[in-house]
């Protein structure tokens, strides 16, 4: 109940999916510690390989750290909010048409981004552990950053130019 409550928060406090890796490298790798960063990188990639939310990864969350009930917390988190937002949109739909409401979401979303920056720093640091490893992560943020090509390809990329080099 625990982990469904703290991935819950997650999930309800991210705007666009990865924004609830702040929340839960906080509460699960740093205060808890029940959670690596190399296992919350893990969750990451294989949440970002399966079709679906970008918040997908909270299962793998929840399956490292409460195995196969912690997947269903996670998967739990996942979907819950899909059925508060009925009545969100039946409240608030009329009014997103308004200027300052534009504003205050345009405002949230770089607030995210900034946040989803802070949180990578940490997983970066436990993923590139040389120079093959930050030529892959840098050769990938170009590649997401300047072109269209699917998350899905530039991991594949990433995993089969990591497997060549060792």
């Amino acid at each position: 109940l625990l982990l469904y409550l703290l991935l819950l928060k997650a999930t309800l406090t991210s705007f666009s999916g990865m924004t609830s890796l702040v929340v839960v490298h906080d509460d699960l790798v740093v205060q808890r510690r029940v959670l690596t960063e190399r296992q919350l990188t893990t969750a990451v990639a294989m949440g970002r390989l399966a079709p679906g939310p970008n918040g997908l990864y909270l299962v793998g969350v929840g399956y490292f750290v409460a195995g196969t009930p912690g997947a269903i917390a996670g998967l739990g988190a996942v979907v819950t909010p899909a059925f508060l937002i009925i009545a969100l949109l039946r409240t608030l739909g009329r009014r997103a048409e308004n200027p300052g409401v534009k504003r205050a979401i345009r405002a949230v979303v770089l607030a995210a981004a900034g946040l989803i920056l802070a949180s990578a720093v940490p997983l970066a640091r436990d993923a590139v552990t040389g120079w093959a490893a930050a030529a892959i992560a840098a050769a990938s943020v170009a590649v997401l950053t300047l072109t269209a090509v699917d998350t899905v390809w530039v991991i594949a990329a990433g995993a089969l130019c990591g497997l060549l080099l060792r």
